[in-house]
């Protein structure tokens, strides 16, 4: 009776160890049951059998660490979830060793990891955000991405944060009022809000400029001002105040906004609506329990503007 009850305890102990397949275990049943039975076998059948026995265990286990490999590796590629931006800081761009971080870097890893996803970032051409999203080749645009006008052309998880979109100038330039852009060229970045908002005539309160150089990057932007191309340039405030930090002896902001937007993560309107509902809700619980505020106030923002407290 003792040898019976033993035998679930072996079971259970290989069971820890080993992938059983159903040959296997029918083998290694019948080896137990037959000492435990008393089943009698010649000397040297009992050894072949022990032999056979040990060669399927070893071959399994072989290939259940094989399996498990796979497994895993399956398991990791279909929890990853790929975001596209541009280069916009402080939201998201490269440190010296090439490692992506920023706002935007944070408050997504944090957000994906609390869902039991890992995040790939990937550099786009910002102009080409829609098709990538339509092609399935990112599953969303995360960097800065403003939602205003855009509520029906995407699912969105948002707003998460806010911002303000600014003009900036030199610092000797005669432009102090948006008004001043009157009949003046500027530069902004395509597809952007800026760019839709001075291109049109329907928006009140922005002024007839002669000129609207559109460039595929802020980095372009900053070097058109830079290069005297242009006399402004306009985008969202906190990639403006990092391009003045540069210098900020030879640029500085207009006190005006021409827009205040809200930011959120963009996906394809087709895409998995309850995926798309549980990242809200956790950036929500990350705006409730601080972790938005503590990240933005790391890169020098203002939190709780930000955060869509305390604005004019």
């Amino acid at each position: 009776m003792a040898v019976l009850q033993a035998v679930p305890a072996v079971c259970r102990g290989i069971s820890l160890k080993i992938k059983f397949s159903n040959y296997l275990l029918i083998a290694v049943l019948q080896a137990l049951l037959a000492v435990c039975m008393g089943v009698k076998m010649k000397k040297g059948n009992v050894q072949k059998y022990i032999l056979f026995v040990s060669i399927l265990i070893a071959v399994n286990m072989l290939s259940g660490c094989s399996d498990g490999s796979a497994d895993t590796e399956t398991l990791t590629a279909a929890k990853k979830i790929v975001i596209g931006s541009d280069i916009i800081s402080p939201y998201l761009y490269k440190d010296v060793d090439g490692e992506f971080m920023g706002i935007d870097v944070e408050i997504a890893t944090e957000a994906l990891h609390r869902m039991g996803y890992e995040p790939e970032f990937k550099l786009i051409v910002w102009e080409n955000k829609n098709k990538l999203l339509e092609d399935g080749e990112v599953d969303c645009i995360w960097g800065c991405f403003s939602m205003n006008g855009r509520e029906d052309k995407y699912l969105w998880a948002g707003p998460y944060l806010y911002s303000r979109q600014m003009v900036a100038v030199r610092m000797d330039s005669e432009i102090q009022k948006l008004k001043d852009l009157t009949g003046k060229m500027i530069a902004v970045q395509e597809t952007s809000k800026a760019e839709e908002y001075f291109l049109r005539s329907d928006f009140e309160g922005i002024p007839d400029v002669s000129l609207v150089y559109c460039f595929s990057n802020m980095d372009e932007v900053f070097a058109a001002l830079r290069k005297n191309y242009v006399e402004a340039i306009c985008g969202h405030e906190s990639a403006l105040i990092s391009f003045i930090n540069t210098a900020p002896d030879e640029y500085r902001l207009l006190d005006e906004s021409f827009l205040y937007s809200a930011l959120g993560v963009a996906f394809d309107i087709q895409y998995d609506e309850e995926f798309v509902e549980e990242l809200f809700k956790t950036l929500g619980d990350m705006m409730n329990d601080g972790t938005i505020a503590a990240i933005v106030g790391k890169y020098g923002l203002d939190a709780e503007k930000s955060l869509g407290r305390g604005n004019d």
